[in-house]
């Protein structure tokens, strides 16, 4: 699991696994997930972090909010 932190667009993408995507998700208009054509969940792309970052319903939630916690971005569960 690796992040891409757009500090400039407040944006952060987390890839999950490798794969190839096949579909996304909308959450939310700050929270999408990619998913190959399996169903599997490839990355996650996050939207307006500063403000913080609501983890329900996202896959892997432990490991991301870890992840943006590291860049002090707040994280709501």
């Amino acid at each position: 699991m690796h992040r891409e932190h757009d500090t400039e667009a407040d944006a952060i993408y987390i890839t999950l696994s490798e794969g190839v995507y096949a579909y996304g998700e909308d959450l939310d208009p700050e929270r999408r997930v990619d998913y190959d054509a399996d169903g599997q969940p490839l990355g996650i792309e996050l939207l307006n972090v500063s403000a913080g970052v609501e983890l329900d319903n996202l896959p892997e939630q432990a490991r991301v909010g870890e992840l943006l916690a590291e860049r002090q971005i707040p994280v709501f569960a």
